[in-house]
């Protein structure tokens, strides 16, 4: 399977309401940023990150792929996916402008878009290539219910329809605003309404500093939170060590970390109780395969952030034995061929060959934008 072309693609997808906001972003689109790549026995394998939708730095991605990794790959052999990202992640041009960032996102999708191909070229979905389920249920937390911009009111009726009507037993609330103490009687509310089998995790999106974190757990500690997730700055592996140290709530990151090592330093820092590793962010599934097994060695639940939204996600946390859990957020899910779905809660296991990655042609059309 040689590969005979790579043709980038720019989507923004519109999200669920009108707009969003954590403690640190606000957005009204999702960006789908990778590529096609085809090979000489007619497959075409769908690889993409996950953005803003912010055109410029977007077109900085599509740019790396087209310029910098398309020449490393025309001609190659579709199968050998590990040598191939060896060559992409390890070329010494590239490992010296970038290890992270735009190159490591253009990787990814590179990557995933190899992985297409192999499950397709297999004529079974991604879950079955790696191996086989290792469940069959997967359950997911519920995170569109709870931005930071929506007033209490509109929480707690997304809350209640999520739990009681949709069946999800786990839902997400951001916190960070400029008052810990705001957070918390939002939670409390939440509490209340929901009363207490339903699992509440928190995602402070790397606002706050130490002390502010250490006011929120004392105030939020008879809550019976499931996890804090990103707390503070993203790279600050001591104050996310000094954290888990000083509470009980555990604590969940990995969405901005961009590679097996970063993760091992918060591991071996005992700076993280949930790891979060995302193939959009990493170099794509074959990285991720390194941190999953690096949690697993250590004994560490793996719940995937879905930079994806979980197209992605679901076949690998169906398969990898420290996955259990797995974020849902439906934003761009109608815009595939074989969509995420989840009923009473648990994940529909996917049974399209593929990576569940392969988008709709009229999305790309109607949604997708020049790259230039």
């Amino acid at each position: 399977m040689k590969i005979t072309a790579i043709e980038p693609f720019i989507v923004h997808l519109p999200l669920t309401a009108s707009s969003i906001s954590d403690s640190t972003h606000s957005i009204t689109h999702w960006g789908v940023v990778g590529t096609r790549i085809v090979t000489s026995d007619g497959l075409t394998g769908y690889g993409f990150t996950g953005t803003h939708a912010h055109l410029p730095s977007d077109r900085l991605i599509t740019s790396c792929i087209s310029t910098c990794y398309a020449p490393l790959l025309i001609g190659e052999d579709a199968n050998d996916r590990t040598r191939l990202w060896n060559k992409l992640a390890r070329s010494p041009a590239l490992q010296w402008v970038g290890r992270s960032g735009i190159t490591q996102l253009a990787l990814a999708a590179v990557d995933v878009a190899l992985w297409d191909i192999a499950a397709k070229a297999a004529g079974v979905p991604l879950w079955s290539y790696l191996g086989g389920a290792r469940t069959d249920k997967l359950e997911g937390y519920n995170t569109d219910i709870g931005w930071l911009s929506f007033d209490l009111d509109t929480m707690l009726d997304l809350t209640r329809r999520a739990t009681e009507e949709d069946g999800f037993t786990r839902i997400k609330i951001k916190v960070g605003h400029e008052n810990p103490a705001t957070d918390i009687k939002r939670l409390e509310a939440v509490r209340q309404r929901i009363g207490s089998d339903i699992r509440i995790a928190v995602d402070g999106n790397g606002k706050w500093d130490l002390p502010t974190c250490r006011r929120f757990c004392a105030g939020a500690k008879d809550l019976d939170l499931f996890w804090f997730e990103e707390p503070t700055w993203y790279d600050d592996v001591s104050s996310h060590a000094q954290l888990a140290r000083s509470t009980e709530i555990p604590i969940a990151l990995g969405e901005q970390l961009y590679t097996v090592d970063a993760f091992r330093s918060f591991i071996d820092a005992e700076a993280v109780a949930y790891v979060q590793p995302d193939v959009t962010r990493l170099g794509g599934i074959t990285e991720y395969i390194q941190v999953a097994d690096l949690a697993l060695a250590n004994r560490l639940p793996v719940a995937p952030h879905a930079g994806e939204m979980s197209q992605v996600h679901v076949h690998l946390s169906y398969w990898h034995p420290a996955s259990g859990i797995l974020e849902y957020i439906p934003w761009i899910k109608d815009h595939f061929e074989e969509p995420i779905h989840v009923e009473g809660g648990i994940y529909r296991l996917p049974q399209h060959p593929g990576a569940g990655t392969t988008l709709l042609a009229d999305s790309l059309q109607t949604f997708g934008k020049s790259l230039a």
